[in-house]
């Protein structure tokens, strides 16, 4: 058995986790709301994917940068129309709508695309491989781990380097005194959820090029995602992204001892992390 090995396969498929949680992290970050639906926005991305390169015969990337904007759009009415509405001191009600709109969408994709496991076409990259140091890695695992550094990256710019991601942090930190200095946090608040739902289409982009996926299969995107941003400390970008990492190795170490143990060594690393540093690894207000 190569160890090297899998520890290099285990770090790439943290790039998938942390994709699958900076959207989440985000949100989080910035209004402290817990969206039980993301899971499912990532599937029904990949299906928006799905249909692009089906009906026009376009290039699974292109068709997920006109994909991009069009899920900005779903985020931000309905960050502006509907959650807006349920924020408060109570999290309960965005537990209660997001958990129904998870509902609604999963059974609106079975109406639309039935049970049915579908998988998006890359062509000649599903199986395309490069040496490095001796060991084989695919290209479509490389390309997901630096757009999972390129999304952290673009994310933390853009919250510390522009009049954009002031107005979050303003917004964050106190709603009303961002109101009274003429921000409007509805709009912020949108902005945030269009923009994790462009990182929810990059998501949904290698989650449909690298497996098969179906409209049930948001709540264990979902689970991975809640494992790595709580495992790098809530609220934090780099450590959504160490998150993921640690929970991809753990669960190809457990593949590489005992195939049946790969899902079951993710769950007992969020565990051991959540029990020795329950704020998580890199929480926010270290950074």
């Amino acid at each position: 058995m190569n160890w090297l090995d899998t520890i290099l396969q285990g770090i790439l498929l943290g790039g998938l986790y942390a994709l699958f949680a900076a959207g989440l992290s985000l949100v989080f970050g910035i209004m402290r709301l817990v969206n039980l639906a993301h899971g499912d926005l990532i599937v029904g991305a990949a299906f928006l994917i799905l249909i692009f390169v089906g009906s026009l015969g376009l290039h699974p990337f292109l068709a997920a940068v006109i994909a991009a904007p069009l899920m900005f759009c779903i985020g931000w009415l309905l960050q502006y129309h509907l959650l807006n509405r349920t924020l408060g001191k109570d999290i309960l009600p965005p537990l209660l709508v997001t958990f129904g709109l998870s509902i609604v969408i999963q059974n609106g994709l079975l109406q639309g695309f039935t049970a049915d496991s579908r998988r998006i076409s890359a062509g000649p990259l599903e199986s395309a491989s490069m040496s490095l140091g001796g060991l084989n890695a695919g290209i479509m695992p490389l390309l997901t781990f630096a757009s999972a550094v390129l999304v952290v990256v673009a994310l933390n710019q853009l919250i510390y380097r522009t009049s954009l991601g002031r107005a979050f942090r303003a917004t964050s930190d106190d709603v009303v005194t961002a109101g009274l200095m003429g921000i409007r946090p509805n709009r912020i608040f949108a902005t945030a959820t269009g923009l994790a739902m462009v990182v929810v289409t990059i998501a949904a982009l290698y989650l449909g090029t690298r497996a098969n996926f179906d409209p049930t299969a948001g709540p264990a995107r979902l689970i991975y995602a809640f494992e790595a941003v709580i495992i790098g400390g809530l609220g934090s970008l780099w450590g959504t992204l160490a998150g993921g990492i640690i929970l991809g190795l753990a669960q190809t170490i457990g593949a590489a001892i005992n195939p049946e143990w790969q899902i079951l060594a993710g769950h007992l690393a969020f565990l051991v992390v959540l029990l020795l540093r329950p704020r998580g690894l890199f929480p926010r207000a270290v950074d």
